[in-house]
């Protein structure tokens, strides 16, 4: 019988990730859908003209329009009408607040910041003696740089099982551990509470400092 039971919890820890990654793809296509297919005329609608509907043509249109718009803005007037659309909205008191902070947001996970979130450290926190995961998101700039003599870096301290949510801290790099696993591998460990844990890269046999003192 506990053979049984083995074999019903190993089937669930395999199938469980699959079928959950599917589910929430699933939803996410589902949303699309029900959301830009209805903004499409019903003559020019392919799910009226082949007389049923097609899963995922929202996420394609999506898609193509994205990358349609895309091309757009990288020619000359392009450019200008997205800085046209800038000046206007940095007129508007509360849109240009909300617009901003999307922008800044955006602008360093997608372009400025290279090396965001590709540096996997620890910390003590929140005494000395308990160590954190964290992720280095760049270096501490601004005011909060210039009141601080020590050279400072951001990290993000994710939590678990949920590493999207967290908070942030200004650490000095001094006192950062980096770690060779990947943020991947990284992010894997902060979800599973522990259990996943990566493989240590550094095999080399460590030696005490009893040892060299011994050997001096």
């Amino acid at each position: 019988m506990s053979r049984v039971r083995n074999y019903f919890f190993t089937g669930v820890l395999v199938t469980a990730p699959f079928g959950l990654t599917a589910w929430l793809i699933w939803l996410l296509v589902d949303f699309v859908d029900k959301t830009v297919i209805p903004l499409i005329p019903l003559s020019y609608n392919p799910s009226n003209i082949l007389g049923h509907s097609i899963p995922g043509l929202g996420v394609i249109i999506v898609l193509i329009v994205l990358t349609t718009i895309g091309a757009l803005v990288t020619n000359f007037l392009g450019r200008y009408m997205l800085q046209l659309g800038e000046r206007i909205l940095n007129r508007l008191p509360v849109v240009r607040t909300v617009y901003g902070l999307f922008k800044q947001i955006f602008d360093a996970v997608l372009a400025q910041s290279a090396n965001a979130f590709r540096e996997v450290v620890l910390i003590e926190y929140p005494r000395r003696g308990i160590w954190v995961i964290g992720f280095i998101t760049g270096p501490t700039r601004g005011e909060v740089q210039r009141l601080i003599d020590e050279k400072m870096v951001n990290v993000f301290i994710p939590t678990t099982p949920n590493p999207t949510s967290g908070f942030l801290l200004f650490v000095p790099r001094d006192d950062c551990k980096t770690l060779d696993m990947s943020v991947e591998e990284g992010v894997k460990l902060v979800i599973s509470g522990g259990i996943v844990s990566p493989p240590d890269r550094d095999v080399s046999p460590k030696v005490s400092s009893v040892d060299q003192v011994k050997d001096e």
